[in-house]
């Protein structure tokens, strides 16, 4: 349908106004150190009626106005510049627009006319960012009991622990119930087999959900951290794949729980022997069933007490922790993602998560300084991202959930992510007020290196949540040209179908990948993805860019993400809609628009630049 036969629609909201965002058109790069004098820029729109632009400041709880100097009007903008001094180890500010009917507010969440408390405040931070290697990433997920057999077999395998269901790798895996005991028998050196595929996808960094011996698929619940699982092949199959992936120029990131271990680790099981020894301060315990501390009341999963003198060492502090050990040849892991980061070290009147969080990024540092520590935290994790602990989080609730609500189908029958209530349809404006809300609450440095997701292995299917392949293609575009990490969970490139976290862990469908495509495999959407990875990988403002939302509508959003050589639009629509005008001067002068993706030419004219309104669907060009 074209857009003419939707002329009726609202316009959507253009979002021209002043900005200001922590990428390197407006703050300096690099980490800034304590006492330097950081230059900050913003950008005012021609027409905009400042009499005097000023950067509020906070240091040591107090706020202080700094004048901002106009330092160049070029292409119809006025550029303003302050100093701002990097008194704390992280410093707020926000910008104050002097106007002759009132000042407005420019914080991480936009411009308002009335005052606003600090949490969207700008921040500078003299915390190491993520290694530089990020900003060009593309992150894929495996689940290794469901990836790939190194036996090439397809029936249920024979040789299972006494705690597994044998499951055959072209059966589905159940959606609910006793699901972590379902055993497909994928194991590493399978996964080392098929790393041409990752290759040919366009990613470089494997994450890898754990490895440790445990008594489920997810091994969520270790027996041990200072071995393999012997059915995934061991110590030497994971130094084997390592290797493999480092030939070929190629990462891999691990899984650690430091919330919890297994009721079967070694740990837990001398201190349920001795109540006296080391390892039983490790826990808390109760006089109540079972007499521990499970994480979320899981008997199976007892929970770590970092108040007991001895744990931090063993796990995340020093060259002797287990965070340390597996950053070392031959194993050489690239970082760490870690489990339900938010509840480590959390337990009533206790909160030593950011003390483990800086402990475990001083131990990688020693190791590796180019290794990365991702946190898993579905919630608002602004908190724990600005104290030097956690390089990025995986960014459920800034990037997931929302666009969930804007691409998901509602009669999918599913819930909406973590919450349980049905999935809703929201439009776009209330979208990017959700993504620029989250994202307003950490450091830009943290922002850009976000492990942006469609899904994960706890997560249902994004062909599910938004059910056909063209809005797969819509979330697709987005995961790709937003700032942040993109991480594919593996099988989402060909188009995999799952209701939930559980029933997603489907076995990749290998008969159908190697013959280009099947009844379980979209070849169509992996060359989706493998172009739009691509994408990212020729702009460097897609990826290293910042980001300035141009429009939002209820059907369509538009974006720019900007470098100093490169400018970026995205336009993502989730339905036909009616197109809109952007100003002029987004177009570098005498340049023209360059399509990068999808299949509409921007239409250049006198009153400015006509965004086309077919879709759904999305479109990139290039515009300087």
């Amino acid at each position: 349908m074209s857009a003419s036969h939707h002329g009726a629609q609202p316009v959507p909201h253009l979002l021209d106004d002043a900005h200001h965002d922590g990428s390197e058109l407006y703050v300096p790069a690099g980490t800034p150190s304590l006492g330097d004098d950081v230059p900050v820029r913003v950008r005012v729109p021609e027409g905009a009626p400042e009499r005097a632009v000023w950067v509020r400041v906070v240091r040591d709880g107090e706020p202080t106005m700094v004048p901002a100097r106009l330092d160049r009007t070029v292409d119809g903008e006025r550029w303003y510049v302050a100093d701002v001094r990097v008194h704390n180890p992280v410093t707020g500010y926000r910008v104050l627009l002097d106007e002759p009917d009132g000042y407005r507010w420019l914080n991480g969440r936009g411009t308002w006319r009335r005052d606003v408390t600090d949490a969207a405040d700008f921040r500078l931070s003299v915390h190491d960012e993520a290694p530089a290697w990020m900003h060009d990433a593309v992150v894929y997920q495996v689940f290794p009991d469901r990836f790939a057999r190194s036996s090439g077999g397809v029936g249920a395998p024979e040789d299972v622990p006494g705690w597994a269901t044998p499951m055959a790798w072209t059966d589905e895996p159940v959606a609910t119930g006793d699901t972590g005991r379902q055993l497909a028998g994928g194991d590493l050196r399978g996964i080392e087999q098929r790393l041409d595929h990752l290759q040919r996808l366009g990613v470089d960094t494997l994450y890898l959900t754990p490895v440790f011996p445990a008594r489920s698929n997810h091994r969520y619940d270790a027996t041990a951290f200072d071995r393999v699982d012997p059915i995934l092949g061991g110590d030497d199959a994971l130094a084997s794949l390592s290797a493999a992936l480092h030939a070929r120029g190629m990462r891999i990131v691990g899984d650690l729980t430091t919330n919890h271990t297994g009721d079967g680790h070694e740990w837990f099981a001398r201190a349920r022997a001795d109540r006296s020894s080391e390892e039983a301060g490790f826990y808390y315990w109760t006089d109540e069933e079972p007499g521990y501390v499970g994480w979320l009341g899981h008997a199976s999963l007892p929970k770590l007490n970092y108040g007991a003198p001895g744990l931090a060492q063993r796990l995340v502090d020093g060259p002797d922790s287990v965070v340390a050990r597996w950053l070392r040849p031959p194993f050489a892991l690239d970082g760490w993602r870690i489990d339900v980061a938010n509840m480590t070290g959390r337990y009533a009147a206790d909160d030593y998560t950011h003390d483990v969080a800086r402990m475990a990024r001083t131990t990688m540092r020693a190791e590796n300084p180019d290794a990365v520590l991702v946190s898993e935290h579905f919630h608002d994790a602004g908190g724990d991202m600005s104290v030097g602990g956690w390089h990025a989080n995986m960014n459920y609730s800034a990037f997931s959930r929302p666009l969930w609500t804007w691409l998901g189908d509602p009669s999918s029958g599913l819930t909406t992510l973590g919450l349980g209530v049905p999935l809703p349809r929201r439009g776009g404006a209330a979208t990017v007020a959700t993504m620029r809300e989250f994202d307003a609450a950490v450091p830009w440095a943290v922002t850009a290196h976000q492990w942006n997701m469609l899904g994960s292995h706890d997560t249902a299917r994004i062909r599910t949540v938004v059910g056909s392949p063209e809005l797969q293609e819509v979330a697709a575009g987005v995961l790709f040209t937003y700032p942040g990490t993109p991480v594919v969970f593996a099988g989402d490139e060909g188009g995999l179908t799952g209701t939930t976290g559980e029933h997603a862990r489907v076995p990749m469908p290998w008969q159908d990948v190697d013959a280009g495509g099947g009844p379980r495999w979209d070849a169509a959407t992996f060359d989706l993805y493998r172009r739009l990875i691509a994408l990212r990988r020729s702009s460097r403002a897609l990826r290293e860019g910042g980001l300035r939302w141009a429009f939002a509508g209820d059907d369509a959003v538009g974006y720019l993400r900007e470098t100093h050589d490169e400018r970026v639009l995205v336009v993502a629509a989730r339905a036909p809609w009616a197109g809109t005008v952007l100003p002029a001067r987004l177009l570098a002068p005498g340049a023209q628009p360059e399509v990068l993706h999808g299949r509409a030419a921007l239409d250049v004219r006198p009153d400015g630049l006509r965004v086309p309104g077919d879709g759904p669907g999305v479109h990139v060009w290039r515009l300087a």
